[in-house]
């Protein structure tokens, strides 16, 4: 039977995984409610499309802090890629390539940045990192990938401490004895090691945006953080001035109960503007999923459970196909909507009809008094009156 959605290769990957992996990928924290909200709120929000708008080309490419990709998705971080499939990360690395777009290879890859640079020696990539209680470690860490060509440093800033995962607890589980975290092979005691397969306490929990700076000084790549849900926390980014904001919630497995991505883009790319570039991760199941993402305001999204059933199915060729129906869902979407071609979707470009949409949504005025429009409201208007029409050409930005 074909592989016809992302949907698919998730069954595929429940039914072979053994119980532990497939809960250890599909984990979240405590009661679960943030990651099935991160799915749920994209069912919420609908299109307003527009007709005989000429879709005899559509164009899905479009650039990160200057590198072109070839459509708006690309591979988040996600760690013990060999539980999925033996070559792990370098399988991810080389299907990341072949479809020319962005993989954030993460801190806790079972196969060391140099195996993944030379697994995909053109590929681009972006390097996750946790800032341990070894600085020195860290330091180090950076070193390594900024020599091997990563071209730029995500810091997750969402996980001063593990969130509580459930299933993991109930499972007991444990990295298997074969697998490593290798980018930190022989630098500790395996008798000392956690679930994880490093030291206990091993993420140094007071970092703060001063360590931004602390970053600066060690490297020339861009800085990019993850974990950003807020309109404070994105006007922070900007101050401190990183070059790009992954609006994340670690795909529920960190705080329960704090707001699906989706929902947090729309305050986050108000407060930001231009200042930087804001992407998103979390709850991408579909190209429509992309699409409404994209519309209002990331300029790319990535994915990271979806990997792990690509690389579970086919290894690079799973993942590929992963990729590949994004794409093709995408283009369709775009061309249902009426988006124009070229397009490369900017959502932080504000036009008329998006701002009647918000009135539209506002009480009928009754008095002289200006209505109250909270951001609240303002974001619950944008959710349900979606609009395909904040698109503009990137050429001639």
């Amino acid at each position: 039977m074909p592989m016809v959605c992302l949907s698919d290769f998730e069954d595929y990957a429940k039914q072979y995984l053994p119980k532990t992996t497939w809960d250890f990928f599909a984990a979240g924290a405590d009661e679960c409610c943030t990651r099935e909200d991160n799915i749920l709120a994209y069912k919420r929000i609908r299109f307003r499309p527009r007709m005989l708008r000429d879709m005899s080309v559509i164009d899905t490419k479009t650039t990160l802090l200057g590198t072109e990709i070839s459509f708006p998705v690309g591979i988040a971080p996600t760690g013990f890629h060999q539980l999925a499939w033996p070559d792990g990360e370098k399988s991810t690395a080389r299907a990341a390539a072949a479809m020319n777009t962005c993989y954030i290879t993460s801190t806790y890859s079972t196969c060391a940045v140099e195996e993944i640079a030379a697994a995909a020696p053109r590929g681009f990539r972006w390097f996750q990192l946790y800032i341990h209680r070894n600085r020195a470690l860290t330091a180090q860490l950076v070193q390594r990938v900024e020599a091997l060509g990563f071209q730029g440093l995500v810091l997750t800033a969402d996980l001063p401490y593990t969130g509580k995962r459930r299933a993991d607890i109930h499972n007991n589980f444990q990295v298997p004895p074969h697998m490593k975290v290798k980018n930190f092979e022989g630098n500790f005691e395996e008798n000392i090691c956690t679930e994880y397969g490093l030291p206990p306490n091993f993420i140094d929990p007071s970092i703060n945006w001063n360590d931004i700076y602390w970053l600066k000084s060690l490297t020339r790549l861009p800085i990019i953080v993850k974990g950003i849900l807020t309109r404070e926390d994105a006007d922070l980014a900007a101050r401190h001035g990183v070059q790009g904001i992954i609006v994340s919630n670690h795909g529920g497995r960190q705080l329960d109960g704090g707001p699906a991505t989706i929902d947090a883009l729309v305050e986050v790319v108000d407060m930001v503007q231009d200042k930087m570039e804001v992407y998103l991760d979390g709850g991408i199941r579909t190209g429509s999923d992309v699409l409404k993402a994209l519309a209002l305001g990331a300029k790319c999204v990535f994915i990271g459970r979806p990997v792990l059933w690509g690389l579970t199915y086919k290894g690079e060729e799973g993942l590929r196909e992963v990729l590949q129906i994004l794409h093709d869902e995408l283009r369709l979407s775009m061309a249902l909507a009426g988006c124009s071609p070229p397009v490369i979707i900017r959502g932080h470009s504000r036009n008329t009809a998006l701002e009647m949409a918000l009135k539209s949504a506002r009480k009928p005025e009754t008095t002289n008094k200006k209505p109250q429009v909270t951001e609240r409201s303002r974001g619950q208007s944008l959710m349900h009156s979606l609009l395909a029409e904040r698109y503009v050409n990137e050429r001639n930005a």
